[in-house]
């Protein structure tokens, strides 16, 4: 520590101290954001604020300490009078950024009013500060109120920041685990800084070491800013993979479109023979009454049926899959739809225990027979997973601004492999004749017409999750 005291001088700490924070209001405002969806996005201009304001000010505390011989008391005054302010206004941008951070992950209402709150209480303690000191004309005065300005808005705005960049880096975990790490870093860095920035007076030794609080408050802010500079890079990864998203959506519009109008083509042609086929059965029913006693003629009759039955089914499905018509919309509760969909599958259940969770939840705009006609084929499919036996959770709940449906069974789950094919047509995990392919595919299209979501995934005790989110209006 004797090496750190002779060879930093405290010149050079509040040098480096102001560039720290500087760079680090730079590097935010330099920063395209414009292309990203991100929660942070919305509040970094004040952290940028905060930044330049804030280095703004120990280079006034630095150009004070290099000059003070040369000004009147009265000029002193006056600069000090500019640097009490905007070390206040620094600590409140820094609140403000971890306010508005808290509230974008939370969206509680009372965080809503602490800003304001918060901005009005700052006004009137400059205003008091300018009262008493504009009568004292006492430089001791900035002293007192720097410190009160420190302890308040400096020590709760490094907290209230740390605790939303902690908060955050959890959010973004499933973005880039290496970028959720550096927001980790940066809300204990903010932690710290809190304790030596707002709790300990400017220009005391730290016990044992007699080391300027300058120096810690520097190293701090040189980790934030470093921190902080390489979690931005979020906006990057998540900017590429959105680009990425959107070309692999593209591409397969285009070949969900291309399949459609093929299916809507094989469909047509097989289904007027099809049902010259089913019409020629029953007059041979009708017209050979007697024949069809005899069992083994019943028997290949009957297993023509089901093939022409089989085969309607098929192209029923490719004409569903074919459709790209928007459907009319209405406000209806997603409870009462789901409700109709299990009354109807009731008879399939057998020794399955069906656990059915719901909340009130507020109206969404949807089809009701189309969105049945999800909740049939996802139940179904989970029914023939669980081999009659198990139990299946059925949940609905609002999540934030969306409706969202759980169906959780117990069955055989996924090859992990096969996870990320699901939802395209014609592929099926079903053995030969038990399955088109094309139930999932007609789901997803469905759910997007909602202009929701539909994700499958597998849980770690066995069987799949299957969650649907609709936008609530």
């Amino acid at each position: 520590m004797f090496i750190i005291n002779n060879l930093i001088s405290v010149y050079t700490l509040y040098f480096l101290y102001g560039l720290a924070f500087l760079f680090l209001g730079a590097s935010i405002a330099l920063k395209d954001m414009k292309a990203s969806g991100l929660k942070i996005s919305n509040s970094l201009w004040f952290l940028s604020l905060f930044g330049f304001t804030h280095g703004s000010h120990e280079w006034i505390e630095l150009f004070l300490l290099s000059t003070r011989l040369q000004y009147s008391h009265n000029e002193i005054y006056n600069i000090k009078t500019f640097g009490l302010i905007i070390v206040g206004i620094s600590f409140l941008f820094l609140l403000l950024f971890g306010l508005s951070l808290i509230f974008s992950i939370n969206k509680n209402k009372y965080i809503k009013w602490l800003k304001p709150c918060a901005i009005a209480l700052f006004i009137l303690m400059l205003l008091y500060f300018f009262k008493f000191g504009s009568n004292s004309q006492d430089l001791n005065f900035f002293t007192l109120a720097n410190n009160i300005l420190r302890k308040t808005y400096g020590f709760v705005g490094s907290l209230v920041t740390s605790y939303g960049l902690i908060l955050y880096s959890k959010e973004v975990k499933k973005i880039s685990i290496p970028v959720s790490k550096y927001f980790l870093y940066a809300g204990i860095g903010f932690y710290f800084y809190g304790i030596f920035a707002g709790l300990v007076p400017s220009h005391v030794k730290i016990w044992p070491f007699s080391v300027p609080v300058e120096f810690f408050r520097g190293a701090c802010a040189v980790l934030i800013t470093a921190f902080l500079f390489k979690a931005l890079n979020i906006f990057d990864i998540h900017t590429r993979k959105k680009l990425e998203q959107q070309i692999k959506n593209q591409a397969q519009s285009e070949k969900m479109l291309s399949l459609g109008l093929l299916s809507a083509g094989v469909a047509h042609e097989i289904n007027s023979p099809l049902t010259n086929a089913s019409l020629n059965m029953q007059m041979l029913r009708s017209q050979f009454n007697t024949a069809l006693n005899d069992e083994k003629i019943q028997k290949k009759l009957d297993a023509i049926d089901r093939n022409i039955e089989r085969a309607s089914i098929i192209a029923k499905e490719l004409l569903q899959f074919s459709q790209t018509k928007e459907e009319m919309l209405y406000p209806m509760d997603v409870n009462q739809v789901l409700e109709s969909a299990i009354a109807q599958l009731k008879n399939k259940f057998g020794r399955i225990k069906v656990v059915r969770l719901q909340e009130n939840l507020p109206e969404v705009k949807l089809n009701p027979i189309k969105l049945e006609q999800v909740f049939l084929n996802v139940i179904n499919n989970s029914i023939e997973a669980m081999e009659n036996s198990g139990e299946l959770l059925i949940k609905t709940s609002q999540v934030k601004d969306k409706v969202q449906i759980l169906i959780s069974d117990h069955g055989t789950g996924i090859d992990q492999k096969n996870l990320a094919r699901v939802f395209d047509p014609f592929f099926t995990t079903k053995e030969t004749n038990h399955g088109t392919g094309l139930g999932l595919s007609i789901c997803h299209g469905i759910i997007e017409q909602h202009g929701g979501t539909i994700t499958l995934k597998n849980h770690k005790w066995g069987g799949v999750d299957t969650t649907i989110k609709l936008p609530i209006p």
